[in-house]
C-alpha cells in the first residue's frame, strides 16, 4: 500500500521548510524512524525520521525546494496490500548528484541553491541572483550575510561572526535612512515575542543571591569535569538547584491550556537553554534534568550548544520544554525581565556574577553576588507564589549542603 509521506508539523511557528538534504533515493528500501529527510527552516534545522518502513517510490519535493506543513514530499510503498505504482504513472526517479559528472563551468539554477526562505526573499529584495553567490554556511548554505556582501559589491572572504546582523541599505532608501527587512529568524523571533506579551499577564520579580559558596563549588568540581572531557559552567548547578523548586511549587513548571480550561502541571522537567547564534535566539533542551548530574548535564548543554550555532538541531530537541533559562551574564548588564517562552509560563534570567560589599553578621564582607529575574504569566503564578520559588532557587544555590544533595 503505498504512503504519503507528508512535512509534519514542527512546531515553533513554522509553516514551511526547505528540502536540505534527502538522505534516501527513489528505489531505496527504508527503515522506520531512520533518518529520511534534513529540512530547513527560519527556526532550526531538523532531521525528520521515516515514518514506516518500505520502498521509496517517489519523492514530490527535491533538495532546495520549500514545501508547506502537511504536503505531500515523498510517497512509499510500505509493503501492505496492494501497494505501488505504476512504472507509467510513477515519475522518473531524481538523479543522484553525487554520482553526476561535474560541471565547473556550468552555473547551478536557483532552486538547486542551499538557503533558507528568508535567504532567498532577501536576494530577491536586493535584485541579486542567488546562485551566483557562493555560500559560506553549513554545507555550503547561502547565508544573510553572503547576500549582503554580495550586494554591496563584495564577492571573496567569509562574513564575519555576528548575533545581529548590521543594516543593509535596501534599494529606495535615502541617504539618511536605512531599511532593514524584518526576515527569517528575526521575524519569528518578532512573532513569538509579540505574541507571549499579548496573550500572558507578565510579571518579573527580581531577588539577590550571595554565590560565593557556588563559585568555590564549581572550581571544586572543575578538575572532575575536565577528566569526563566536559566544560563545566555554573548552568549546571543552577539547573539542579531548580529541580526541587520546581517541585515545591508546581505551577512555575505549568502551562496553560485556554481551550480546554485546564492549567496543566507537569511532572517531568525539560529545561530550555537560550542560545545566542549568527542566526538568532534558539532555545534547545535538556530533558529530565532531575536524572542527571551536572557533569551529563554539563556535557549535553555543551552539544545542544554547539549543534545550534552549527544550525544542526533536530526536531525533539528544540520542543517540549517545560521551563526555560536565559543567561547573559556573559554580556554584563545588571538585571534584564526576559520574556516568557510560551506555552510556558516563566522564565528564569541569569545575570553577571560580580564582587560587592555585602553586610554579615554586623560587617561588610566582599562577596560574590548574582541576581535571578523571574518572568512569568500572572494568570497562573500568583506574585507571592512566584517570589517564594525564587527564594527557594535561592535558598538552595546558598547553602552548600543542600546543592551537594541536588548535583551528585
Amino acid at each position: 500500500m503505498t504512503y504519503e509521506f507528508k512535512l509534519p508539523d514542527i512546531g515553533e511557528g513554522v509553516a514551511e521548510g526547505e528540502i536540505l538534504k534527502w538522505m534516501a533515493k527513489v528505489g531505496d528500501q527504508i527503515k522506520e524512524d531512520q533518518p529520511l529527510v534534513e529540512i530547513m527552516t527560519d527556526k532550526v534545522n531538523v532531521q525528520i525520521p521515516a515514518p514506516r518502513t518500505g520502498k521509496v517510490l517517489q519523492i514530490t519535493a527535491k533538495e532546495g525546494d520549500t514545501a508547506k506543513v502537511g504536503q505531500t514530499i515523498m510517497i512509499i510503498d510500505d509493503g501492505t496490500g496492494d501497494g505501488g505504482a505504476s512504472p507509467a504513472a510513477a515519475p522518473a526517479p531524481m538523479p543522484d548528484h553525487a554520482a553526476a559528472s561535474p560541471q565547473p563551468q556550468q552555473v547551478p539554477s536557483p532552486q538547486s541553491v542551499l538557503a533558507a526562505p528568508a535567504t532567498r526573499r532577501l536576494a530577491r529584495e536586493l535584485g541579486v541572483d542567488i546562485s551566483q553567490i557562493a555560500g559560506s554556511g553549513s554545507q555550503g548554505r547561502v547565508t544573510d550575510e553572503d547576500v549582503k556582501r554580495f550586494a554591496s559589491g563584495s564577492r571573496t572572504g567569509p562574513p564575519t561572526a555576528t548575533v545581529q546582523s548590521p543594516p543593509t541599505a535596501v534599494p529606495g532608501a535615502n541617504l539618511r535612512e536605512e531599511l532593514v527587512p524584518l526576515r527569517g529568524v528575526r521575524k519569528t523571533i518578532s512573532e513569538r515575542m509579540l505574541k507571549s506579551l499579548q496573550t500572558t499577564a507578565q510579571v518579573t520579580h527580581v531577588d539577590e543571591a550571595d554565590v560565593t559558596e557556588l563559585v568555590l563549588l564549581r572550581e571544586a568540581f572543575k578538575g572532575s569535569a575536565e577528566k569526563r572531557g566536559v566544560r563545566l559552567t555554573f548552568m549546571p548547578f543552577i539547573i539542579k538547584a531548580l529541580v526541587p523548586a520546581l517541585k515545591e511549587f508546581p505551577y512555575v513548571n505549568s502551562s496553560l491550556d485556554e481551550q480546554a480550561g485546564n492549567i496543566v502541571l507537569k511532572k517531568y522537567y525539560n529545561i530550555g537553554i537560550a542560545t545566542d547564534t549568527e542566526q538568532g535566539l534558539v532555545v534547545p533542551v535538556v530533558r529530565d534534568v532531575d536524572k542527571k548530574d551536572i557533569f551529563e548535564l554539563a556535557g549535553e548543554i555543551e552539544e545542544l550548544a554547539d549543534k545550534a550555532r552549527k544550525g544542526q538541531l533536530t526536531l525533539d530537541e528544540v520542543r517540549g520544554g517545560t521551563f526555560t533559562i536565559t543567561n547573559v551574564g556573559a554580556i554584563g548588564g545588571l538585571f534584564a525581565t526576559p520574556i516568557v517562552n510560551v506555552p510556558e509560563v516563566a522564565i528564569l534570567g541569569l545575570h553577571k556574577i560580580a564582587k560587592r560589599p555585602v553586610v554579615r553578621d554586623g560587617r561588610v564582607e566582599i562577596r560574590d553576588t548574582t541576581y535571578f529575574s523571574l518572568s512569568f504569566d500572572h494568570r497562573v503564578v500568583d506574585g507571592a507564589y512566584a517570589a517564594r520559588f525564587t527564594s527557594r532557587v535561592v535558598e538552595t544555590i546558598q547553602d552548600t549542603k543542600k546543592l551537594l544533595s541536588e548535583v551528585l
